[in-house]
């Protein structure tokens, strides 16, 4: 494997120690990575499914709101914006990933622990980031599309895509459209590529994870960038017959992009040890609803 430490003891950026140590890595890692997801997911199949089921269901949902009302030429925008949201979404799968590595039981619950995570907060805060950058780039994908075809919206699928393949401004739109994206799909890799894992493993502080992840981005542009490409075309294969096959995509991207992270960030030295499981026990119908969220009640 290619992978290599970067031999500082600690990671400096903006003159600030965040004391992560960042590695390089080579384009076999990434495969590696990929193929450690696949495991996951054939391991837990069931739990990815199920936690990755809203999204083409909210693919579906899209896609008939926009046919219901004339917002058809967002829905490519809406289906890209998975990539500036992936990486948030994605945090029960790092946690099935995580205690899958630790050699703990994985139940479809376990995702949940998430929500106690001592750095839930910067987690969120970073979480709201990536909603707002999905928001702008929506905003931003309807004045492209209005200051090129004005006002007027297609009548039909078949109108839009004669519009958009069989005329000069329909390829302006596409030019301009997918070069706008891509800086906003840059700006979500660069933030996001370790930050949600390191935060979920190492209780960071969002500051720290984000410079963490920049500086990853910094010292591994080629494989990053190759990353960046395997993302966006796994998301438009899976998106390709309805969403459906996001149920797929979506768990071994996040599965892999918990493995990617453990490939470079060096690992914490001194882990802390992991807080033992009261056991389930009876369960009564007076513990609903609380009984959902077992972590919530006293030891």
């Amino acid at each position: 494997m290619s992978t290599t430490v970067f031999a500082r003891p600690k990671l400096q950026l903006f003159g600030v120690a965040t004391g992560y140590v960042v590695r390089k890595i080579g384009l076999s890692d990434l495969t590696d990575a990929l193929r450690l997801g696949w495991e996951d997911f054939k391991a837990i199949p069931t739990h990815a499914v199920v936690l990755c089921v809203i999204y083409p269901v909210l693919g579906l949902v899209i896609f008939r709101a926009v046919l219901g009302h004339s917002l058809l030429p967002l829905l490519f925008p809406l289906a890209a914006g998975f990539t500036l949201i992936g990486p948030f979404a994605g945090l029960g799968l790092y946690e099935l990933s995580r205690r899958r590595e630790r050699g703990l039981d994985v139940g479809a619950w376990d995702a949940m622990h998430v929500l106690r995570a001592p750095s839930f907060g910067a987690i969120l805060g970073l979480g709201v980031f990536l909603f707002v950058l999905f928001g702008v780039w929506i905003a931003t994908a309807d004045v492209i599309y209005i200051a090129t075809f004005g006002y007027e919206a297609a009548a039909s699928i078949p109108d839009f895509a004669t519009r958009v393949l069989t005329t000069a401004e329909g390829w302006t739109l596409i030019i301009v459209g997918c070069g706008v994206g891509f800086l906003f799909a840059v700006v979500a890799l660069c933030v996001s590529v370790v930050s949600f894992p390191l935060m979920l493993d190492r209780h960071a502080t969002a500051i720290d994870a984000v410079r963490t992840s920049l500086e990853a981005v910094r010292m591994n542009p080629l494989p990053m960038a190759a990353w960046g490409l395997i993302v966006a075309a796994l998301l438009a294969v899976g998106s390709l017959p309805a969403f459906i096959g996001l149920c797929v995509v979506l768990p071994l991207l996040g599965h892999a992009s918990w493995h990617l992270y453990r490939k470079l960030v060096e690992p914490d030295p001194n882990p802390p040890q992991e807080e033992p499981e009261r056991p389930i026990g009876h369960r009564y119908a007076a513990d609903f609803p609380a009984s959902l969220f077992p972590w919530s009640r006293e030891r």
